[in-house]
Order: C-alpha cells, then structure tokens, then sequence
C-alpha cells in the first residue's frame, strides 16, 4: 500500500481513480486516498452488506485511527457513500468462477473492485471527460475524454465496445436507467462508450458543453439543419461552401418551406438587411470556405445574430479546433466532417456537432429517429487519430503557408488563395481568430482547364483524390472532381473556375512538397 499512498499523494487533478484486484486491497487504497486528502469523514460502498461490513473489521479501522485527523469519523454503508464535500462511487463486478455467490464466505475476496473519487460529485459517464480542466489543446487531443477508470479493463487505450445492445440486471434498474439515476447504456443508436469519449475530447478541444458524432459530415449537418430548422423558417448561408451542403439546402429545405438567403462571406450590411426582413433560424457557413479559404468573422457575425435570437453554426473542418476555436469566439454550434483532420488518416467516416447542451440534445433526438450512427471501431479510429492532431495540424499549417508563400510569386500562378497571405481578403480577420491558417492551399493556374489538369497529372507526389486532412499530400481540379456534371456556364455562376487547383498538404517533408509542385508547372 505504500505505493497506492505516494501516487494518491500526488494527486492534484480533480478526479482520480484507484483500482485494485481484490475488494480487500481496494478498500485499503480508498481509505489511504482519504486520509491523505485528509477528508474529515469516510463512508465507504461495498457490493454488498457484508463487503461493505469488511471495511469496518477492527484491525483496518484501528490503523486508520492512528492516522486519520483530529474529529475523523468511520462508517460503512451499502450501494452509496461520501467524503467531505465530495463522493464516491464504487462499481463491483463477479468473476466468472461465481455462478451463484449469494454472499457465501470469501465471495466478496473474489469480486473485482473498482473506486472513483470525483470532486465534482458528478456521475462516472458524464465527468469522465473533466480530469484535465483548462488545459492547452495538444494536452486536449491526448487526453481529453479519457482521463477516466477504464470502464472494461485497466488498457490505457479506451476499448472498443463492439455491441448493439445493453443489458440490464432487473426491471428495478432499467427503470432507474429511464428515470435518469442509474447511467448506462440502451441501445447502440443511442450511444456507445466509445463513441463518448470521443465526443467527449471534441468537446474538450471545442470548449463545447457537449457534441455529437455522426456516421459523416454530412449527417451532421443535415441532421442538424432538419432539427433546429422550423418548417417555414429562414436559413443565412454563404457563397462558397461545400457543393453537397449548398444541395440540402437549396433543394431538399425547400419541400419543407424552409428558404435561404445566400450571401458574400464578408457582406455584413446584407446580413444584417436578412436579419431586419426575415425571421431567420440559423446562420450557418463554413470558416475557412470550401475551396476559396474564405473567413467569417465569427464574433460579429455571432453579436448580429444573437441581438435577433438567430443561432449560429460554423463548419470548422477546414481549421480544426487548433486553429480556430468557434464556440469561445460566439458561435453557438460547430460542426466537423471528423474524416478530414480529426481522424486524419483517410481511414474513416464521421461527422461532429459541439455546443450547448440543449441544442446538441435537440439534434441527438433527431439523430437517435433518423439513425446516423457511427460505429464503435470508426470511433476508435477517431480517438487514435486525435491523440496526433494538434502535431499534424501545426505540420501542415508550416508546409501550408511557406507552400503558399511560394506560389504567390511564381509566373505559372495567377492567383493563391490562403488565409496566411496579407492579399486575402480575410487576413486580418484570420489573423484575429485564428492560431494557425490550415493546411490547404487554393491557386489558379495561369491557362485553362486542360492546361491545370497536365499540371496535375505531372505530379508524383500528391494523389488525386477528393478529400483533405490526412498525412497523405492530396491535390483536386474541383471543375473535375465535384463540379464537372455542371455546365460551364453553373461553374462560373458558383465561382468555381476551371484553372482552380486545391492542395491539402499532408505530413512530409515540405522540401519533398514543394520540389514536387516547382516541378510540376515547369512541365506546363
């Protein structure tokens, strides 16, 4: 036990957790928590009575006494307890070798116990997120979500709980599960405990109350829009933005009644002509856009919106949380396609949603009907891929920049569009709300489609795929790759230009990168 002392001893954090093999070693390692914390009373929970009772046995309660602080008191109690001004929640689980222990002689010897000591007195699921308050987002996007008792075993990895479905041990809890009193779980598409850690270090990094994750990006937000939307309401929405987003919205609300005024992304005065002439639901924009890296000035856009009781939502995938952190800025929701930067490896499909607690219950209500549920090995994959994103993120933002730096005074290049360059029109804004630009890069070829498509095909080092965020370099002709079922004509209407390459840097070298693309337009 004096192991089990010292590492309580250096306890600081708000939440920490002891688990020991046998209950008997449990109780021990609870009780010198205590007194090292020195608390002013102990009440201990067992399984059952008679464990419970084993706490109290004389020769432990004697050597507790001769430690303990002037005016401690003891007591055991069964299936609940507290200390001072905080509580303890204690979980017990039979080993299979007991089919029917009935609290026979030595049963509780062979249960295993597990003790959280939680300062915010809050439930194991919901606090699980909150043992590392106020911390920088690199130390968010290790830990955030699961600095927690393992809820299956000791693996410092959070294990994937690959199941369907929930059990419960008698009507008596399934009733207390639906009254809110007992935590669990019903049925996988209403959650899963993998999938709440990871909405749970979101949330960290966000600075949200909660989040949801979905099976895409784009369950997100239509998920989101059809929940927080009325029928018959106004939607604020922005010329450069997602192709699939400006289709729900412009062909699907619609069916509902639901209309859109679609706005320049710096055009303030007609934001706030729509805000005066209609009752508008929701402002809802990407920041960066889709593919011309345009920004929002999220806190005024925010103020306006708010002066009218207009919501507000960002998609942030383009910035990532560790570039740009929408919530604390006003925003009301942000929304990630979890594909891109967040898993960062191309391996996986999912979307976010963070924000306030009654706006994300309101859209997991939908979501729980509709049934946009990610599965747990996805979520394990996001939870993997987020423990290296704030090293990815600030990898690609340096190859980004001095990519996009480079580019500006080429010959071959007519135009770059990056928010890091003092010649976009949002730089200051960025400059502002931003701690990195992002790891895409927007330029336009100086020829026309066919000449910007052999600079393309010339590389060897990007692939051509149409996606972004991961460590692999990828490059796109978004006349091509999205755009291309669309006259010439709908192109230029959009603004989508057939020279336009977007490339999203991966994690090599810069060198490697920028080698390859030099290369690549002293071919054209």
């Amino acid at each position: 036990m004096a192991a089990v002392a010292a590492f309580a001893e250096t306890i600081t954090a708000p939440s920490i957790s002891i688990r020991a093999a046998r209950a008997s070693e449990a109780k021990h390692a609870f009780c010198s928590a205590v007194l090292l914390k020195r608390q002013e009373r102990c009440q201990f929970t067992g399984a059952s009575r008679r464990a419970a009772g084993r706490a109290y046995t004389s020769p432990l309660k004697r050597s507790i006494e001769r430690v303990a602080p002037a005016g401690f008191s003891w007591s055991h109690n069964w299936n609940r307890g507290s200390y001072g001004k905080e509580k303890f929640r204690a979980q017990t689980v039979a080993t299979d070798s007991i089919v029917s222990g009935n609290g026979a002689a030595g049963a509780e010897e062979d249960l295993l116990a597990s003790a959280l000591i939680d300062a915010n007195g809050s439930s194991v699921i919901e606090d699980c997120g909150k043992g590392l308050p106020e911390k920088r987002q690199a130390t968010n996007a290790v830990h955030g979500g699961e600095r927690r008792e393992p809820f299956v075993t000791d693996a410092l990895t959070t294990p994937i709980v690959q199941t369907a479905t929930y059990t419960f041990k008698d009507t008596a809890q399934l009733i207390a599960f639906q009254d809110g009193t007992h935590s669990s779980y019903e049925y996988g598409r209403y959650g899963n405990p993998t999938t709440r850690v990871v909405e749970q270090k979101i949330s960290a990094l966000e600075g949200a109350e909660d989040t949801l994750v979905s099976s895409s990006g784009m369950n997100s937000a239509t998920t989101m829009l059809l929940a927080l939307v009325p029928d018959g309401g106004h939607i604020v929405t922005t010329t450069d933005c997602y192709r699939r987003t400006r289709q729900f919205i412009q062909t699907v609300l619609p069916r509902m009644g639901i209309s859109t005024t679609v706005i320049d992304p710096s055009d303030m005065a007609s934001l706030e002509r729509t805000l005066d002439e209609h009752d508008v639901t929701l402002f809802f924009s990407e920041s960066p856009t889709n593919p011309y890296l345009r920004c929002i000035d999220i806190e005024l856009v925010s103020q306006m919106c708010h002066e009218r009781g207009t919501l507000v939502c960002i998609d942030g995938t383009f910035a990532t949380p560790i570039n740009q952190q929408a919530i604390p800025l006003g925003a009301d929701l942000v929304l990630h396609s979890a594909t891109k930067y967040l898993a960062g490896h191309q391996d996986v499909l999912a979307g976010s949603l963070s924000g306030r607690k009654p706006e994300v219950a309101k859209v997991r209500q939908l979501h729980n009907v509709l049934g946009g549920v990610v599965d747990s090995h996805a979520a394990y994959l996001i939870l993997r891929g987020m423990k290296t994103l704030d090293l990815r993120v600030h990898k690609q933002n340096q190859t980004a920049l001095r990519l996009a730096e480079a580019l500006e005074s080429h010959p071959k290049i007519s135009r770059v569009h990056y928010p890091g360059l003092t010649s976009h029109p949002e730089h200051d804004i960025a400059r502002r709300q931003m701690k990195g630009y992002g790891g895409v890069v927007s330029f336009e070829i100086n020829g026309d489609l066919w000449r910007t498509a052999k600079f393309i095909d010339s590389l060897r080092l990007p692939y051509i795929a149409p996606s972004l965020g991961g460590v692999e370099s990828l490059v796109e002709q978004p006349t091509i790759i999205s755009y291309w079922d669309y006259g010439p004509e709908e192109r230029a209407r959009l603004g989508i230009k057939d020279n336009l390459v977007r490339f999203s840097c991966g994690i090599e070298d810069y060198d490697d990168i920028a080698e390859d693309m030099f290369r690549g337009l002293d071919s054209i």
